[in-house]
C-alpha cells in the first residue's frame, strides 16, 4: 500500500498534467490546431490569434486558440446563401 507521502505526490504530479497552459511557443500552437506554421502566422496578422512576446520568444495565447476554433464552429453552424436557396 502506497505511504501518504506517495498517495500526495502522485495528486500532485495528475493535477499538474492536467493543467492547460496560459500560452505555448508557435510549433506547440500548431500542433494544437493542426495547422501550419504559415497559417498560423496568417491568422496573427489578420488579429484572430493573440499573442505575446517575451524577449525573443513568441508565445501563442491558449484561450485565443481557443476562441478562434468557437468562432469558427459558430459560423460553420450558420447555413450558407447557397443551401438556403
Amino acid at each position: 500500500m502506497p505511504s501518504a507521502g506517495t498517495t500526495d505526490h502522485l495528486r500532485e504530479q495528475r493535477q499538474r498534467q492536467s493543467i492547460e497552459p496560459i500560452a505555448m511557443r508557435v510549433p506547440e500552437a500548431c500542433r494544437y490546431l493542426g495547422i501550419g506554421r504559415s497559417t498560423l502566422y496568417v491568422l496573427i496578422g489578420e488579429g484572430e490569434i493573440e499573442i505575446v512576446k517575451l524577449g525573443s520568444s513568441t508565445l501563442v495565447l491558449t484561450a485565443s486558440l481557443r476562441s478562434l476554433v468557437e468562432r469558427r464552429r459558430k459560423n460553420s453552424d450558420e447555413p450558407t446563401a447557397e443551401a438556403v436557396q
